[in-house]
Order: structure tokens, then sequence, then C-alpha cells
């Protein structure tokens, strides 16, 4: 197939208008294009009077070498081949892998070692992504919490309750191995084209429970409400791992992919003697806004026929700390995302469709190392725990958020009438964010928040509602592990994604589980 770039079309545009495009740019007729698919898609929205989508696509025509040779121009190339090709050898483990944690890093290296035919047994501390949905909506409507089964843990990970955004910052190729297993297993095609994907939380939990039944169909095996508590070893080595029941089961390859929020599993990491390290991460709020005022800004009159708008901000204040968006949910809600009692934190969620009134984002300030207050490795995580602590008590206990208006914030008022209702459950409170966060975090968002309304208008609305405290956008650990992908003192450990500190996402996360798959592929003398 030859690939085509550069292929512009009005958001009007359809399917003739672009196979017309691409028969102009291979200098051919249209009846010998025999087949195509677009490659990605991405609106480029720069300029308000010419909004267009700009496509790559892959296209099988006559004679393609006599035109790949005729055409010079950079747009045009020979398709690459993108396959993914399974480790392959003979050699096999005498003990089954085990995977803890079954979130995207968990999932994907689950499903590798099952294609391998290497039937992994996984290990999930929370439940099944139905069962858990019944616990996490109890949550948000009762504050009644779950502390194994929530938005944190359980099937799917934290990312079954957000946006499901797909989008990465990283190049590797097993991104789209991921993304064509979550096409398989019911996600929208679009995904695999479109420049920002996205699959929403109602139909990412379908999509966890056909990657479940994949690597159960390949021999796998995936317990839930299987917390791992210990271990058993042998001169640094792993031989066994032992569950809250009493469990013991034996094990000489452990991917250890905990999620960014399982704090009692690193401090057990921690008496382990792992090698662990403080990473920089970020805190701050949501921010919410209404979605329509979001799409006039960004796409002015075509807001009417386009999806809703996003944004992405950044801003460096006086004494060089970043303030950042992150993880926008367009037509979302702010939900509850605690996993600790008398801790609260929230973060943001969309449906598929991306039809709530308002649009959130999290407003996030970074975090070093020196803001922690000691040298020990887990004084990041303590740190989080803190201003936690801080948010439930400022918000009255109950897991009610406590809530301010961004000109309540900035000292000018609340404005006209809001426009702008938290969508926050159980219940939200107004409070001061001062009470929670430290100075230099006030200081930064006081500071950044009118630069940011300069790049966007109105992003400091008055009425733009501020809910405490967003904490877990990362890991604040690292698990250090060497080039062979296993941890640097435990022998047959594989830290992995998110939580281990080498990931930033459902994808990223996803593709970090696929590389210690092949990690452990690689001891047994596999190739690829």
């Amino acid at each position: 197939m030859i690939r085509v770039s550069e292929l512009k079309l009005p958001v009007t545009g359809n399917q003739k208008a672009l196979e017309k495009k691409l028969a102009k740019a291979l200098r051919v007729p249209v009846e010998e294009i025999k087949a195509y698919r677009i490659f990605k898609r991405s609106l480029d929205a720069r300029k308000k009077d010419n909004i267009h989508y700009a496509y790559v696509v892959d296209v099988e025509v006559k004679n393609e070498n006599k035109i790949l040779e005729k055409n010079k121009e950079k747009h045009i190339s020979k398709t690459p081949d993108l396959a993914y090709h399974l480790p392959k050898g003979e050699n096999r483990p005498s003990k089954r892998p085990v995977v803890v944690g079954f979130g995207p890093a968990g999932m994907f290296a689950a499903l590798l070692l099952a294609e391998m035919g290497l039937q992994p047994i996984v290990l999930e501390r929370g439940g099944d992504v139905d069962s858990r949905k019944q616990a996490v909506d109890t949550f948000w409507q009762t504050g009644k919490l779950d502390v194994e089964s929530n938005v944190q843990f359980g099937e799917g990970g934290a990312g079954t309750f957000s946006d499901g955004k797909l989008t990465t910052r990283i190049k590797d190729p097993r991104c789209r191995k991921v993304l064509e297993e979550m096409v398989d297993a019911g996600a929208p095609e679009e995904i695999l084209y479109d420049a920002k994907p996205h699959i929403g939380t109602d139909l990412l939990r379908g999509v966890v429970k056909q990657l479940r039944e994949k690597i159960i169909s390949l021999g796998g095996e995936v317990r839930f409400f299987a917390k791992v508590t210990g271990f058993q070893w042998e001169n640094d080595c792993v031989q066994a791992v032992f569950l809250q029941n009493g469990e013991k089961i034996e094990a000489e390859d452990v991917v250890l992919a905990l999620g960014h929020s399982a704090r009692d599993t690193f401090t057990l990491l921690y008496e382990e003697k792992f090698a662990l390290e403080q990473k920089p991460f970020a805190m701050g709020v949501r921010i919410e806004h209404p979605q329509a005022m979001i799409d006039a800004v960004q796409y002015g009159d075509a807001a009417a026929i386009l999806p809703a708008a996003d944004y992405r901000l950044t801003y460096t204040t006086q004494k060089n700390r970043g303030v950042y968006t992150f993880c926008m949910c367009p037509g979302g809600y702010v939900v509850a995302a605690a996993s600790e009692e008398g801790r609260l934190a929230v973060n943001g969620m969309s449906e598929h469709a991306r039809d709530g009134k308002n649009a959130n984002s999290a407003l996030l300030v970074q975090i070093f190392p020196e803001d922690f207050g000691s040298d020990h490795p887990l004084a990041g995580m303590l740190f989080q725990r803190e201003l936690e602590e801080r948010a439930f008590l400022a918000g009255g206990g109950s897991y009610t958020a406590p809530v301010q208006t961004v000109g309540s914030f900035l000292g000018k008022g609340k404005g006209e009438a809001a426009e702008v209702t938290a969508t926050y459950r159980p219940a939200v409170r107004e409070s001061s964010l001062d009470e929670i966060f430290p100075a230099f975090m006030t200081e930064a968002l006081r500071e950044a928040l009118p630069a940011m309304g300069r790049k966007l208008k109105g992003f400091d609305r008055a009425d733009a509602v501020l809910t405490a405290v967003e904490s877990r956008s990362s890991s604040p650990i690292r698990i250090l592990r060497d080039k062979t992908g296993m941890s640097l003192c435990k022998q047959g450990i594989y830290p992995a994604g998110e939580g281990a500190g080498y990931a930033g996402g459902i994808v990223s996360a996803a593709v970090d589980g696929i590389f210690v798959a092949e990690k452990i592929a690689e001891k047994y003398g596999w190739m690829k």
C-alpha cells in the first residue's frame, strides 16, 4: 500500500471528497483506487475561518511501484509494516508467570504472556468491572467507600473510570498493538486513526471485560479480590507470593503492575527492601467550565457541527514552577476517586458521547522531591496523603468535596449569576483552597489562572468551579529496574506501568506491560 499524508478536507467533507483528494495526490483516476484506510485524522482548529481535518491515508491502487517511482514528494511513501510480532521460543518457565494488578499494564502484560502460551495468573485486589461499578456507584451516592474495589482498584485500573483517553506522547510501535487489541475487544474503530482517541468510561468497561475473556481463552487465569500481601525469597530471588487470604502461589516471574494508588503495597515493598526512589509528580484541583464556552472559544461558528472541544494549557511561574492542565474531559464529570478512609481525592470522567454540560480538567502544580520535606522513598506518597486528609476535613467529612469558585479564589468575588454547577458527587461544600494546599501551590495557581485565561478566553471566569484535591495524576514513587526490565535488587520481579513510575496514561502503561512481558520471554531465550 501507499501512504499519503497532508490531505486536508473541510469538516463537512465526506468519503467521496477524500477519494478525490487521494486520486489527485497520486495522479490516478478514482477508479484505480482499490481500497484505502485512514491511518490518522486530526482536527486543525488553529484558524477559526479555516477549520479542517488533516488526514494520513494508506491506499491500495494498481501499479503501486510505478506510482512510487514517479512521485518523489515527501507526503507519498510506501506504507510501513506496523504489524506486531510475538516473541517466539521453545523454553518454558517451570512456574506460571504471575501478574499483580489488572490495570492497563497488568492487562497487556497478561495478554502478551497468554498469547505466548505461558498461561499467566493475574491477581487483582479489586473486583471485576461489574461488581466494581456497583461499589463505585454506591460510594458516589452515599459516601460509603469500599477500600479494595473503587475508582482506583479493580478490573481495568484507574483509567476505567475516566475519559478513557488514549493519547500518548510516546512513539513506541507497541502503541498500535494496544489500540488494535482494544478495537478487537469492542472499542470504536476510530481510535486507530483519531489524533486524540478516547473510548469513554461507558464503552471502556465492556472493552476490559472482553480483554479479560481473551486472556482466559488463551489459558490465563484472572482472580479478583486477590490482594498480594507478601513474598517468599531465596537469595533475593522470588519464589512465591502470598495473598491476604493466606494462599501461597509459587512464582519465579512476577509482574508488579500496581497502579499509582497501591500505597499499602508500596509500604510493603519498602519493608521488603526493594530499590525505590522519589520522583516528581503534580497535584492540584479539577476546574469546571461550561462545555459550550470551550466549544465556542475553540471552534467559533463551527462549534455546532464539531465534537466537544478540548484544550491543553501550560504555564511556568516566575519561580519556575510548572502549572498545567491534564486529562481534560470534554462534556464530563468530576468524580470521587478516594481509595483510603479519611482521605479525599477527585478525578475527571467522560462517557463516549461527551455530552455532559460541563468541561473539566485537572489543573496541576508541579511537585518536586525537595517539596516533600524528607528523603524517605515514600515521602511523596505521604505528602499526597496529607493534602487528601486536609481536603477530607475541609469538606466536612463523608467525602463531601471542598469547592471554591475561581473568582473567590482570586479575591475577585463570584461575579454575575453562576452558570457553572459542580458535578462532583455525593456532595460539595464551599471552602477555601488555602486550608488545603501549601502556600507554594496556591501561589502558583493564582499566578497561572489569569495567564491561562489570556490563552483561552474565559478559563479564569469568576464562576468556574475548583474542586480539591486532584492528587492521583501519577505515581510519586519509582520502583527501580534494570535493562532486563527486572527489579534492581529483587530477581524475578518486573515493575511495570504507571504505579512503578514508567508510564503516564492508559496506552503508555499498556505498552510498558507489553515491554516487561517481552523481557520475561527474553529471559528464556525467546526472540522477536
